[in-house]
C-alpha cells in the first residue's frame, strides 16, 4: 500500500461533479452511482467512490453527485480514462442522465499512512479560482496556506492540495484540496470553528475569483 514514506507516495487525486437532471429516474441516478463505483476493479485504479453530494456552498454551481478516485501517477489516470469500461459506463449510464460535468486533477503528496478513504468519512472538497494576473508568487501563498490547515485543525485526518493539471472540464478552477473527517460529526464541528477558518480565507481572499466547496459522506458500497 502507498504511503508518504517512500518515493512512491506522490499520487493523483482526479474529482468528478456530476449535475443530475431533475427528472432523472431514482433508477437510473442508482445505476449511474453503482456502475461508477464498479470502476474500482479497474487497473489503473488505486482507491474510488462515487455518491451523492451532501452539500454545496461558496458557488453558483450546483452539482449533486461527486467522484472522487486516487491514482498512482497521470498515466495511470490516462489509462482509466482510456479504459473501455470506463467509456461504456460514461457513455451509457451518466452522460444520459446528466446536465453538467466538472473535473479538477491534481498531484498531491502530502498524506501520511493509507491513501484510501475509509467509508462514513466525511470529505471537505474545495475549488478555487484564481483572479486574472494572479503571479506564481500569489499562488503559492495559496498553496501554503491550504497546506497549513491540516496543523490547525487536528480534526482533519487527510490533507490533499494541488494544482490542477486538466483544464479542459475545470470550469476555471486551478486549485484543488480535499480534507478528510473521520466523520459527519467532526466535520459540521469545523464548522463552529469559524473565526480560525475566517482568519485562513482571509490570507488569501485577494487572489481568488471564486471558490467552490462541497461536502460529501464516502458512500458504504
Amino acid at each position: 500500500m502507498l504511503s508518504s514514506n517512500s518515493d512512491s507516495n506522490q499520487f493523483v487525486e482526479h474529482v468528478v461533479l456530476f449535475k443530475v437532471k431533475p427528472d432523472a429516474d431514482p433508477s437510473a441516478v442508482n445505476a449511474m452511482i453503482s456502475n461508477l463505483n464498479g470502476l474500482i476493479s479497474l487497473d489503473p485504479v488505486f482507491h474510488l467512490k462515487a455518491g451523492p453530494i451532501a452539500s454545496t456552498r461558496s458557488s453558483s454551481l450546483s452539482f449533486t453527485h461527486m467522484l472522487h478516485s486516487r491514482h498512482r501517477s497521470k498515466p495511470d489516470l490516462g489509462s482509466y480514462s482510456d479504459h473501455p469500461t470506463h467509456i461504456s459506463v460514461v457513455t451509457n449510464y451518466v452522460r444520459p442522465i446528466i446536465d453538467d460535468v466538472m473535473a479538477v486533477d491534481w498531484v498531491s503528496d502530502d498524506i501520511t499512512g493509507s491513501l484510501t478513504v475509509p467509508p462514513g468519512s466525511a470529505m471537505r472538497v474545495t475549488f478555487m479560482k484564481l483572479k486574472e494576473g494572479v503571479e506564481e508568487s500569489g499562488k503559492n501563498e495559496i498553496l501554503k496556506v491550504v497546506k497549513g490547515i491540516k496543523q490547525k485543525f487536528p480534526s482533519i485526518e487527510q490533507l490533499s492540495v494541488g494544482e490542477n493539471f486538466s483544464p479542459g472540464r475545470a470550469k476555471g478552477f486551478s486549485i484543488g484540496s480535499i480534507a478528510v473527517f473521520k466523520g459527519v460529526n467532526e466535520l459540521e464541528a469545523l464548522d463552529s470553528e469559524s473565526e480560525l477558518a475566517n482568519e485562513q480565507k482571509d490570507k488569501v481572499r485577494e487572489y481568488l475569483d471564486g471558490v467552490l466547496v462541497l461536502d460529501y459522506v464516502v458512500p458504504s458500497v
